[in-house]
């Protein structure tokens, strides 16, 4: 038996030795990963500027990216807010100074038409032209609430013209803060 057990087991070891030969004359290995692949083909392929990065800029390093010619802090910015009963929308420049403002009360719709997606579009897509009679391409979007028309907000001013670079989600989050109402006895 104890023969039978070592022939089993010497032909099992013959057998992963020459697959595993086989798999390293191939010049691949069943732990290499994509990352890895996906790396040797980035230093495989040519790029045009020695400044080039695959990688972010780390935080206070300067960032080769612009966007009609300024840097990513420089871009104006559009902030939406978005209530369950409205929606508000305002571009500043990077400084914080308002260039612009609507929303979906402004454009014409009252009472519980305004808190509508249909009506965020609107307002954004208004936004968009306004910011365009201003010059301004590239935005940032800024947005802060729940309301329904949060991504129609952001649908409207991608169809008003403007690039959106980044969009960043602002909505103020309790840590368990204020204390509830005591129950209600019926």
């Amino acid at each position: 038996m104890f023969n039978l057990n070592w022939v089993v087991a010497r032909s099992v070891s013959n057998v992963c030795r020459q697959f595993s030969a086989s798999l390293h004359s191939s010049g691949r290995s069943l732990c290499e990963s994509r990352a890895v692949r996906l790396q040797e083909a980035a230093k495989d392929t040519k790029v045009s500027s020695p400044d080039f990065s695959c990688y972010p800029p780390l935080p206070g390093q300067d960032s080769p990216l612009r966007w009609d010619g300024k840097k990513f802090e420089e871009l104006p910015i559009i902030h939406i807010k978005a209530t369950y009963n409205n929606t508000h929308i305002q571009l500043t420049d990077s400084a914080g100074l308002s260039m612009a403002r609507t929303s979906c009360g402004m454009e014409g719709f009252k009472n519980s038409k305004k808190s509508t997606p249909i009506a965020a579009q609107i307002a954004g897509s208004s936004a968009a032209a306004k910011a365009t009679l201003k010059g301004v391409k590239f935005v940032r979007i800024v947005i802060k609430g729940l309301g329904p028309g949060r991504l129609s907000a952001i649908k409207g001013l991608t169809m008003g013209g403007l690039q959106v670079v980044s969009i960043t989600d602002d909505t103020p989050v309790p840590h368990n803060g204020c204390r509830p109402r005591k129950a209600r006895r019926i």
